[in-house]
């Protein structure tokens, strides 16, 4: 979809193709069956869903973020990261873009924000973090990526120039039944959507990777999301949680006033 509404399709985990202002970004993309050791519940997403990326929105180097088959399998398109993710992407033959303040693809602009996600460090990888800030028009979405909360997550209303968020995509879980640091749970992204007065949330990175033979333990998958709906009708009850399926697609609605 090209056009000027904002729709937001969930292919799982932490990927999502947005579609903004005739431009198709694709956040962390994992496109494949499995992630190395990680396995995917649900479906595999499908190329029709993902064809036509404009540019790609990557977080950070973790495996389960930045898995180069898939971003192989994706156009000679920008991958817009940080400095140092961006140096380490070109060696790999990726186009990595180190992203400035404001960088615009096609009427979309993307600015990298803070993000607080260095409790893994890798020994082969950069460790750099970042979210992003996407606006088209007047119709902005802040991406996440991986983090803990921090204080300047309340600055970005004011970094994309608007009053409040018009969507935020937030992490709300994991690929196992507990959180390493640096991780948003359930409670915390709900914060997070409180802070940056956000209408809409879409929940990510949870429900679809999980270590072998583990989903039969409990609902653990499954959990986060009920939990971040409690919790944001207490912490942000002016914001609406997108409960969106797998591989399912949400539009912006047109009144925005709420």
């Amino acid at each position: 979809m090209h056009d000027g509404v904002l729709s937001l399709t969930w292919l799982g985990h932490s990927t999502v193709v947005i579609d903004l202002g005739g431009q198709r970004l694709l956040t962390d993309p994992l496109l494949l069956r499995h992630n190395g050791l990680l396995r995917r519940r649900g479906p595999v997403p499908e190329q029709a869903d993902w064809r036509g990326t404009d540019a790609v929105l990557l977080s950070h180097l973790h495996h389960d973020h930045a898995e180069l088959r898939s971003l192989r399998l994706l156009p000679d398109v920008p991958v817009l990261t940080s400095d140092d993710n961006a140096r380490w992407l070109r060696k790999q033959g990726l186009g990595g873009l180190a992203a400035g303040d404001w960088t615009d693809v096609g009427d979309v602009r993307v600015r990298l924000v803070r993000a607080v996600h260095h409790g893994r460090p890798m020994p082969h990888r950069p460790n750099d973090a970042n979210g992003h800030l996407v606006r088209a028009g007047s119709t902005a979405v802040w991406v996440a990526g991986d983090t803990a909360l921090h204080d300047e997550m309340g600055q970005l209303c004011d970094q994309a120039g608007v009053e409040r968020l018009d969507v935020v995509l937030v992490p709300i879980g994991g690929w196992g039944p507990r959180l390493s640091a640096n991780h948003m749970g359930p409670a915390e992204a709900a914060e997070a959507c409180a802070v940056t007065r956000a209408r809409f949330a879409l929940p990510v990175h949870w429900g679809t990777l999980h270590p072998p033979l583990m989903t039969w333990m409990s609902d653990w998958l499954d959990r986060p999301l009920d939990a971040f709906v409690d919790e944001v009708a207490v912490a942000a009850p002016e914001c609406e949680v997108i409960r969106l399926p797998l591989g399912q697609t949400w539009s912006l609605p047109a009144d925005r006033s709420r």
